[in-house]
Parts: structure tokens; C-alpha cells; sequence
């Protein structure tokens, strides 16, 4: 039985209203992955600033794109997770050192392990859903 639990629709509406910068992790810059997709539809329709973290890449939607987490130099509201459930150990132990806030796994990016330690730490998570499609719907 799973012990994580998503915070409740009224907090996510909540969250995403103060969201202002996203750190989107694994963003790709071919415009037919769906981490292309949402962060430019998230820069384009709400004005979020898009911090791209994906090594060998200096830059996508026009935004300076980072190594890691740890090497972004201001805050992030939002920590926005393209990548295989497998991979998320190194991500969350970044998030934690640089204090994010939250931390968003997207649709099918699903490690409870990871969740909790994460939500021990401090940080707000939200797993296996989407914040485009979440946005769209709380913030219109």
C-alpha cells in the first residue's frame, strides 16, 4: 500500500498561483517531446520563467539551460521532473541541497522512495501528474 499522498486539489490551485520560476528537469529541446510541450506552454500562456537543467545544453526556450539543479544561482519556485523514475535520487538530493520548495514528478514519474524523502526534507511533492495540464485547469 502506498503511503505518499498527493497534496489536495485545492492546495495544487494554491501552489501554482505562487509559482513565478520552473527549473524543468530533463526539458528537451525537440519540440515533439512533451517536456518541450509543457515548459513552452507554461513560458508562453502564464509567463513562468523556464529554467532548463539538462547537461551538454546551453540553451532551450530561449533560457540559459543548467547542468543541474545545484548550479541554477537564484531561487526556484518549482522543480518540475522530466525523467525516468530510476533516476530521481540524484535529482531529489539536488533539490534538497539548493531548498526547493517543490518538487513536481510529471505524468508516469513515479518512485514513492523518492517522494517521501523529499516531502521529509520539506519539500511539497506532487507525483504522476501533469502541471500543464493541472495549471489549465486552476488557473484559468
Amino acid at each position: 500500500m502506498s503511503r505518499f499522498r498527493n497534496p489536495d486539489e485545492a492546495r495544487i490551485a494554491e501552489l501554482l498561483r505562487t509559482v513565478k520560476t520552473v527549473a524543468v528537469v530533463g526539458l528537451s529541446p525537440n519540440p515533439a517531446r512533451p517536456s518541450y510541450g509543457v515548459a513552452a506552454s507554461m513560458q508562453r500562456h502564464f509567463g513562468w520563467q523556464i529554467v532548463p537543467v539538462r547537461p551538454l545544453l546551453s540553451e532551450v526556450l530561449g533560457e540559459k539551460a543548467y547542468a543541474s539543479l545545484r548550479e541554477i544561482p537564484f531561487a526556484i519556485d518549482l522543480v518540475d521532473v522530466f525523467r525516468n523514475p530510476d533516476t530521481l535520487a540524484p535529482i531529489v538530493d539536488d533539490a534538497i541541497a539548493i531548498g526547493a520548495p517543490r518538487l513536481w514528478l510529471q505524468d508516469g514519474v513515479i518512485n514513492e522512495a523518492e517522494a517521501l524523502r523529499a516531502q521529509a526534507a520539506g519539500i511539497e511533492v506532487i507525483m504522476n501528474r501533469c502541471v500543464w495540464r493541472d495549471a489549465l485547469r486552476f488557473l484559468r
